[in-house]
């Protein structure tokens, strides 16, 4: 039994929730899975894992080992990343989840570069606005807007983003364009909320140190950044989003920037990555080249 590969396929199960989950994680047949399981269980002479007819847990020694397996194929990682050519070129699967908007706008259009300067790095790129567990769904590094962060992972600050007030000619037509802050009543705003949280957000300004919300009636309410611009764009009311994101509708004159003298506080953008991630010479070079990324001119981060 290679002990190595049966923590990493151990890790995974416990990671994913399942034995088939893990098997197609790791692109292994769902039976060696289960020999090298048992083979580890007889080893170590102790269940690591429960299993039921919905659902695989580690027992409580199953959850002891697990995080001394993370701990030790970190280690062994980032030695054979220091003694090796991993070290000048890492290889293997990278998985990361982003916004789709950082994703189609900023991420992609420039990963040709990242691709062609490290070419035995696969990458598997999940775009939604969902959040993600990533222990649980393999993934090693997200992409985040918001202060929303979980003290749990390790934060690489990567940007602070411009966002706009803007809102649609038809709407602008029907309700007037403001020009103050106080011209924003009797108007309407297109609310976004999150699927996961429940939290509803509007719109905000910023004074100063004062941030100041803004309660406004609203009809639609998506939870999606591209649902958000459509709803936007279809005349449903005021919206404030990252300038990258409008930049094109803005460009199109299908959006129309509004209030462009208050200021709309900036929005952070983040890498979060596992603890036991931070040693991974991909996840390493991955984040480096997105810090290079966010501090090119014209990317739409800043205007």
């Amino acid at each position: 039994m290679d002990r190595f590969n049966a923590m990493r396929v151990f890790t995974r199960i416990v990671e994913l929730g399942g034995f088939a989950k893990a098997a197609d994680s790791l692109q292994m047949p769902r039976a060696s899975v289960t020999i090298l399981i048992k083979q580890l269980e007889a080893h170590l002479g102790v269940q690591l894992l429960q299993r039921t007819t919905r659902q695989v847990s580690p027992t409580l020694d199953g959850t002891a080992y697990y995080q001394r397996c993370v701990s030790l194929l970190a280690d062994l990682e980032e030695t054979e990343a220091v003694f090796s050519t991993t070290r000048r070129s890492p290889r293997g699967t990278l998985r990361i989840d982003m916004p789709s908007g950082i994703g189609r706008f900023l991420v992609i259009p420039a990963l040709p570069a990242f691709t062609a300067q490290y070419p035995d790095i696969n990458l598997e790129i999940g775009l939604n606005d969902r959040p993600v567990d990533l222990i649980r769904e393999g993934v090693d590094c997200v992409l985040r807007g918001g202060l929303a962060l979980d003290d749990s992972l390790v934060a690489r600050p990567l940007a602070m983003m411009d966002q706009v007030t803007c809102a649609s000619p038809g709407y602008l037509q029907r309700f007037g364009v403001p020009s103050s802050f106080e011209d924003l009543s009797g108007h309407h705003v297109v609310e976004y909320f999150s699927s996961s949280s429940g939290k509803r957000y509007g719109l905000e300004f910023q004074f100063g140190e004062q941030i100041r919300l803004v309660d406004l009636p609203k009809q639609v309410a998506v939870n999606s950044a591209d649902g958000y611009l459509a709803a936007c764009e279809a005349g449903y009311g005021l919206v404030q989003t990252p300038y990258y994101h409008a930049r094109r509708q803005l460009e199109a004159g299908t959006l129309v920037e509004v209030l462009s003298g208050i200021q709309v506080p900036r929005l952070p953008l983040t890498a979060l990555y596992p603890p036991h991630r931070q040693l991974s010479q991909r996840v390493r070079v991955f984040v480096d080249w997105l810090v290079d990324v966010c501090a090119r001119p014209g990317n739409g981060l800043q205007r």
